[in-house]
């Protein structure tokens, strides 16, 4: 009836990459907490904190670069 009020919805490539890329970080960091937690040998916890934090990096880094785009949108 107003289609001025409707939404359109998001169909930009490089908004779309950047959540495809925020998901696959997100299942990225899931699996290596799950990998952490069953790791016994201290070298492999070690390994495994370094991954966790470079993955965390890379998920606030995309999530920042989301929220500015977003802003940006008019």
């Amino acid at each position: 009836m107003f289609p001025f009020f409707k939404q359109e919805p998001q169909t930009d490539e490089s908004y779309q990459s950047l959540l495809d890329n925020l998901m696959q970080t997100k299942n990225n960091l899931d699996l290596a907490y799950q990998n952490f937690e069953n790791a016994t040998d201290p070298e492999l916890i070690d390994s495994y904190i370094y991954e966790v934090n470079a993955i965390q990096m890379r998920y606030k880094f995309l999530l920042c670069r989301l929220k500015s785009y977003e802003m940006a949108k008019p």
